[in-house]
């Protein structure tokens, strides 16, 4: 890649190989199977209730996918696929449970300080 400095994110792991050997720093965030599941119904919620604009038309049929579904999938298939897809870059993937941890560890890798050893 030709910038200085760039940020990739979300579940597209498959196509991101390269990126995970050019990478600095590499985060897997994995909130408690709790909060992932409240922030779904939290964003159903305000879209139906038109607080939110959606991609799509929220349905209870769907809420039941991306809770059932999705992020029950995503903790048992998707994260167990990305730990192994990530194990050769090990030494500089950190698992945090939030994105204010993703600063902090963004700060000290900037002041020079280690960030690693925290991931497993």
């Amino acid at each position: 890649m030709d910038a200085e400095s760039w940020i990739i994110e979300g579940v597209h792991y498959q196509w991101g190989t390269e990126s995970f050997r050019q990478a600095d720093l590499i985060f897997l965030i994995r909130p408690k199977a709790y909060i992932q599941d409240a922030r779904v119904i939290s964003r159903f919620m305000k879209t139906r209730l038109g607080l939110e604009q959606g991609n799509y038309k929220q349905s209870f049929k769907y809420l039941r996918v991306m809770l059932l579904d999705w992020n029950r999938g995503f903790r048992r298939e998707s994260i167990p696929a990305i730990m192994e897809l990530t194990e050769e870059y090990r030494a500089k993937r950190i698992i945090v449970q939030h994105n204010l941890e993703i600063l902090q560890h963004v700060r000290r890798y900037m002041q020079g300080k280690s960030v690693l050893g925290t991931s497993d």
